[in-house]
C-alpha cells in the first residue's frame, strides 16, 4: 500500500499552476481572475471561500471577494452574476452555498 500526502501533492500542484501563469503572463498575456460571491455569515462558507482566495494568491491568480449580508434581494444577486458574466477581466466566479432562503 502507498500512502499519498494530499497535501503535498496540491501544493506540487500549485507551485507547478503558478510557473505556468508567470510564463503566461511574460508572454503578454492576462493573469487569471477568480471571483467569489459571499452572502451572509455562513461560518463554513467563510472558510472555503477564504481558502480559494489563499490557493488563487500560491497560483499567481487574481482573487476577487464580493460579500453581501444576507438581506440581500434575489435581484441584487442577479444582477452582480450578470455583471461578472460581462466582465472580460473575471474568468469564473462561483456564488457560494447556502444563499438564504429567500434567493
Amino acid at each position: 500500500m502507498q500512502l499519498i500526502d494530499g497535501k503535498a501533492t496540491a501544493e506540487a500542484i500549485k507551485a507547478e499552476i503558478a510557473e505556468e501563469v508567470k510564463a503566461i503572463m511574460a508572454k503578454g498575456g492576462k493573469q487569471p481572475h477568480l471571483a467569489a460571491v459571499l452572502v451572509g455569515h455562513d461560518g463554513g462558507s467563510e472558510t472555503y471561500v477564504k481558502n480559494k482566495v489563499l490557493a488563487c494568491e500560491k497560483c499567481g491568480f487574481k482573487s476577487t471577494l464580493i460579500r453581501y449580508e444576507d438581506d440581500i434581494t434575489e435581484e441584487e444577486l442577479l444582477a452582480c452574476v450578470d455583471k461578472l458574466n460581462h466582465d472580460a477581466d473575471v474568468d469564473g466566479f462561483i456564488v457560494q452555498l447556502p444563499l438564504p432562503r429567500h434567493i
